[in-house]
């Protein structure tokens, strides 16, 4: 039973579950967990949730429509966005649609605040500026003894890492860690003049080998970016945002100096092999639960962080098995996808996309690639600007 008093002297807090990172599946993992009753603490290194940030917070319509509380975000929140621009390489473009399919573009920090209220609520414990350094166990079954970078040590039953793309819980006991990885960097403005109501996706192998540049209408701001594959072993790429702002000036323009920037790596080889043992799983980025062909993995990170906590808490009742021995199971393989990210590195050719871009099939492709379903493609555009 956990400690839920004063803590005597010589002993750890106990709990039952420690989570280690306050990202959008280590949320979602402690909040499921806590209504499930147990006592649940969360620690994250940074000061705050929505501190630090490497996501552009894109939420796509399946994760509203298979995640009920999601539908209770503050709508000052969210900006919904209907369609991609997908822009060829000499930038003429398509847009792709989906009847009734949307995004949702998410002011971040504050998203991620409000859902430490949620996690709050249910009566969660969360301890930001606090570093896992390790664990350690006896025998199968008996508690965890974590140690924090205040030197603290805690005790629990179970242990979530949701601690990103480098998750120092996969490195400290032994489990598969990200080895593929994208780099983004992301600029917020205060205005921009851009055609509204549209994720607009560029293509080009110089300035984004391996992925894309992006720009839209987000809360309050716009955001772009440029992302790109980076060499095996290596920390980031070179990014030349400047470049990539000066070619698509008569697109998106923005006005002034970004508010703000935020960088990062984007894990994109998909699931990991080995991301669970007794009494330990990882789950979101630090699984590897990214679409290869998208990078997004907020859907993923809110639906398996949720099935993650909920799995616990019946572990630990003797309800059900441990989950690190079924859960990934369930976890996507991506298989497709991946496939379609060997296509696009090897294939990545201005020329060819260029001519691509004008075909059906490609622009059916974009739709299943964004959409998940068939939509509904405008011809390509000519250059504007």
């Amino acid at each position: 039973m956990p400690v839920r008093g004063g803590t005597p002297a010589g002993r750890a807090v106990s709990y039952d579950l420690l989570v280690v990172g306050a990202s959008f599946a280590g949320l979602a993992c402690a909040r499921a967990a806590a209504l499930e009753g147990l006592r649940v603490l969360l620690v994250d290194k940074k000061p705050a949730a929505g501190a630090r940030l490497h996501t552009t917070g894109m939420i796509v319509k399946d994760a509203v429509d298979t995640i009920p509380w999601l539908r209770d975000v503050p709508r000052e929140l969210v900006q919904p966005i209907e369609g991609v621009r997908l822009y060829a390489p000499n930038l003429t473009f398509a847009d792709l649609r989906a009847p009734g399919y949307y995004f949702w573009a998410t002011d971040v920090p504050r998203l991620m605040e409000w859902m430490v209220g949620l996690v709050r609520a249910a009566g969660a414990e969360l301890r930001f500026g606090a570093l896992y350094t390790g664990a350690r166990r006896g025998r199968d079954g008996e508690p965890w003894s974590v140690q924090l970078g205040s030197g603290e040590t805690v005790s629990c039953r179970y242990i979530i890492g949701a601690d990103g793309p480098h998750s120092r819980v996969a490195k400290s006991l032994g489990l598969s860690q990200n080895r593929e990885f994208l780099f983004g960097v992301e600029h917020e403005y205060a205005r921009a003049d851009l055609e509204p109501n549209y994720l607009h996706c560029f293509l080009d192998a110089r300035l984004a080998p391996g992925y894309i540049g992006w720009g839209f209408a987000g809360v309050g701001v716009t955001q772009v970016g440029l992302a790109r594959r980076v060499a095996h072993g290596t920390r980031q790429g070179r990014l030349d945002l400047a470049a990539f702002l000066r070619k698509i000036d008569g697109h998106i323009r923005p006005d002034g100096a970004p508010l703000s920037i935020r960088a990062g790596m984007i894990p994109c080889g998909g699931r990991l092999p080995h991301v669970g043992g007794p009494g330990v799983l990882l789950v979101g980025d630090a699984a590897g639960l990214v679409s290869p062909a998208t990078a997004g993995g907020i859907h993923t990170a809110l639906h398996y962080g949720e099935q993650a906590g909920q799995a616990v808490a019946s572990f630990l009742r003797g309800a059900g098995q441990d989950p690190a021995a079924w859960l990934p199971q369930t976890y996507p393989d991506f298989r497709v996808k991946r496939a379609l990210r060997t296509i696009f590195e090897r294939t990545q050719q201005d020329w060819a996309y260029n001519m691509l871009l004008r075909t059906r099939a490609m622009r059916r492709l974009g739709e299943w690639v964004y959409f998940h379903s068939k939509g509904a493609a405008v011809p390509a555009g000519s250059t504007r600007g």
